[in-house]
């Protein structure tokens, strides 16, 4: 039996309940390990902490409080992709060359640039801006923050798969791979860690370094990861003002 045929056979409170599983130890797992590796580089002298400033004394535990509503809207929402399933709505191959499940986490992954520029955008618009108001709460970033959100924002954010679902019969690991390098990036984007200073704010290994100027001026910069939508968009964030920036604190 295939990954693919054994989830569309469990049950939905299965569903639920792995996918419970799944992101909270995504999270818990991600958050630690980034952590530790920003720690870890910075006492060998390895890039260099972004934003000295200390945190809020609530900040983390606000942050794993609204983290906590995000795995359970992430988790209890693998039952809409299920869902589609059971009612025929989307298929899933049932099997792939390694070819074929590269290219499919490519295009899902650009997707997911797209789709987080657009729904990032919008909820920098007024009428949604107050759904975006906790997330940028933590001016300074934590690994943390990556999953600290309203429950509007956690919706808009984690329907990432759906549409790509209702037009391409994907296979499963494809799909299941998306919330994985998802979080790892958005961990990377949120570490408050320069890892390549060297290299452009447009470079693709720069990702921390644009995010970065994000939460330290709201404005700009977008994107995911990859920083095609912001230039195409014409929404790079201006350099990050001096009293946020490393060694002024």
């Amino acid at each position: 039996m295939s990954a693919g045929e054994w989830f569309t056979q469990l049950s939905a409170w299965q569903v639920m309940l792995l996918g419970l599983v799944f992101f909270g130890s995504l999270y818990l797992l991600g958050g630690a390990s980034m952590q530790a590796l920003t720690r870890s580089l910075s006492r060998k002298g390895v890039g260099h902490v972004l934003d000295t400033r200390p945190l809020k004394p609530d900040q983390l535990q606000r942050e794993w409080r609204q983290s906590l509503h995000s795995v359970l809207l992430f988790g209890i929402g693998m039952v809409v992709p299920w869902g589609l399933l059971q009612l025929g709505w989307a298929q899933l191959a049932p099997s792939a060359s390694a070819g074929r499940v590269a290219l499919e986490i490519v295009v899902l992954m650009i997707w997911n640039d797209v789709h987080f520029w657009i729904n990032h955008r919008l909820l920098h618009t007024r009428p949604l801006a107050r759904f975006h108001t906790d997330h940028h709460r933590s001016i300074v970033t934590t690994p943390w923050s990556t999953y600290s959100f309203h429950p509007v924002e956690a919706l808009m954010l984690g329907n990432i798969i759906l549409l790509p679902m209702l037009v391409h019969d994907f296979y499963f690991w494809s799909l299941a791979a998306v919330p994985v390098l998802s979080l790892l990036l958005n961990l990377v984007g949120h570490s408050n860690y320069d890892f390549f200073p060297r290299v452009s704010d447009n470079h693709p290994l720069a990702a921390s370094r644009r995010h970065y100027l994000h939460h330290a001026r709201p404005k700009g910069n977008y994107g995911f990861a990859l920083a095609f939508m912001d230039r195409w968009m014409r929404t790079q964030a201006e350099a990050a003002p001096a009293s946020s920036s490393r060694g002024t604190h």
